[in-house]
């Protein structure tokens, strides 16, 4: 399957399942507590003076991205499904949420603290995730983080029902040992992992599921200088700290005095660029 075709039916899947997905997995996480657990990490990770707003790439209706709100994390959502993103929107409105694609992110390089990517990896074909971590890897700033939820093993499944609607969709399950290989590939540095085995509200075929924290390495001299406002349009950038300029002696107006006046002072605003959870 190409990488068009796999966005189009992944797309098309979810548009049809929207409002029972949403409604079947609202409260999914108050039994999982080993996700709340790797969520709450990510966000204390996520939420260091000065880093930037936080990605939840494929975001569905919000629910990841409303509980990271609640946590105190600068949260958006962004996914490949349009009901999806409407949905989001009427049960989430104090947050923001936009249509896009995880292989093509319409946002600024280096312009997150955190990624998001909440099992939405699992309709992404093998050869297409070397693809979505470089995307991962690009918009994160220096020492931003990553999180990461999938399907642990080996194989895939096609799916011709799912949410009680007909679908056409793939699902993979991933080698942990692989996917930690790819985000390397990608420049991200692996953290920690937790796999966890299918709980009993969870079909044994569900199989073990895993969780990674990764982040993307700091660069020296890089600071994050923003003051990131939650709903802004599009995602401040992020740019390394200019070097200082020596203060002129009292009374003595030094030339580059008036070059400072023009510069972007320190915590000013900067102009700003902007699947299933």
């Amino acid at each position: 399957m190409t990488e068009a075709t796999s966005l189009h039916a992944t797309r098309l899947a979810y548009d049809t399942v929207a409002v029972d997905y949403e409604r079947l997995l609202r409260h999914e996480l108050d039994a999982r507590p080993l996700d709340r657990a790797m969520l709450a990490a990510f966000s204390e990770l996520t939420q260091t003076p000065g880093a930037g707003p936080v990605a939840d790439l494929g975001c569905g209706p919000g629910r990841i991205t409303a509980h990271l709100h609640a946590l105190g994390v600068d949260v958006f959502g962004i996914d490949l499904s349009p009901e999806m993103v409407a949905l989001a929107r009427r049960r989430h409105p104090g947050l923001r949420f936009e249509v896009g694609s995880m292989t093509e992110l319409d946002l600024a390089d280096d312009s997150l603290g955190g990624a998001v990517a909440w099992y939405s990896t699992v309709h992404t074909p093998p050869e297409s995730l070397p693809t979505v971590f470089a995307q991962c890897h690009r918009v994160l700033a220096p020492g931003g983080h990553l999180i990461l939820a999938f399907k642990a093993g080996d194989r895939c499944r096609h799916r011709d029902r799912a949410y009680g609607h007909a679908v056409s969709l793939d699902i993979y399950w991933m080698s942990p040992d692989h996917v930690a290989d790819l985000l390397g590939e990608a420049g991200l540095v692996l953290d920690a992992r937790l796999i966890r085995e299918p709980d009993e509200s969870e079909e044994p075929r569900q199989g073990r599921q895993a969780y990674f924290l990764a982040h993307k390495p700091p660069r020296a001299g890089w600071t994050a200088r923003s003051s990131w406002g939650r709903g802004a349009d599009r995602a401040d950038e992020c740019r390394p700290r200019a070097p200082r300029v020596p203060q002129p002696a009292p009374g003595h107006r030094h030339p580059a005095a008036a070059a400072r006046k023009t510069g972007v002072a320190d915590g000013a605003a900067l102009p700003t660029v902007l699947p299933h959870g």
